[in-house]
């Protein structure tokens, strides 16, 4: 008898932990929905001010800067002059746009006036599936341009089997890029943030880019399945602990 009562309180207590932290967990992913909805609504405020340009611009570019003060900037619009650096142009493969597979075109613009670099992510470019390093052919002015578009990180890592890094020098082609990596190679003294151009098809470039998504999907989902698993652990306790016993006796 004291053997029973102990493991019926034993189960109860693990019951009690088990339905405690899957409902916190459900309800931390529903806190974290909330900041993300917030964070959106900060996003389309910002996509809404005015383009910074001129010093405002190169304050927010400044590699000095921490990155939280990158993150009060990120999705800006702005409006920059300077000349395209193709020499350093480079092709992300595998990335989707409109359902397709092709290359996200990426080249420096040198900024004017100043020392400063900002990587651009100009646009995309369907793949040659019979040649991968068949690349269609984009337009590069020459000369100072003006780009419009909104401040961005580096673009997000693919997946990847190796690395990219080999002793063949520059790489046009390549599945990830970094910041670091392209700054250390070209010794360009690049900016903290990228620049997405914004703006019709041209160049030979789309720009159909995804609308910002927080990923609230997610943390949705995330919640459901916490909560589920509440639900259950509290309906097998009292499953096994009371109704099957009283449907036996």
């Amino acid at each position: 008898m004291r053997r029973t009562r102990a493991t019926f309180w034993i189960i109860t207590l693990a019951t009690c932990v088990g339905v405690l932290v899957t409902a916190a967990l459900g309800r931390w992913q529903l806190s974290r929905v909330e900041q993300k909805e917030s964070l959106a609504a900060e996003m389309t405020a910002r996509t809404g001010a005015a383009a910074l340009e001129g010093e405002p611009l190169l304050q927010a570019l400044a590699p000095v800067r921490t990155s939280k003060d990158h993150d009060a900037v990120l999705y800006r619009q702005v409006h920059l002059r300077g000349r395209w650096l193709p020499q350093y142009t480079v092709y992300l493969d595998n990335r989707p746009m409109d359902g397709r597979r092709g290359f996200y075109v990426l080249t420096p613009l040198q900024l004017a006036p100043g020392p400063l670099v900002v990587l651009v992510q100009r646009g995309w470019i369907p793949r040659n599936f019979e040649n991968r390093t068949a690349l269609a052919p984009i337009e590069t002015p020459v000369g100072e341009v003006e780009v419009t578009g909104h401040l961005a990180l580096e673009p997000e890592q693919a997946y990847s089997l190796g690395s990219d890094q080999t002793e063949q020098g520059f790489l046009r082609i390549r599945q990830n890029l970094t910041l670091g990596e392209l700054r250390t190679e070209t010794g360009l003294p690049l900016a903290a943030l990228t620049v997405v151009q914004e703006g019709a098809a041209s160049q030979g470039l789309l720009r159909d880019w995804a609308p910002i998504s927080t990923g609230v999907e997610k943390n949705y989902g995330y919640a459901f399945q916490w909560f589920v698993l509440s639900g259950l652990i509290l309906g097998l306790y009292v499953w096994f602990q009371f109704v099957r016993p009283r449907r036996r006796a």
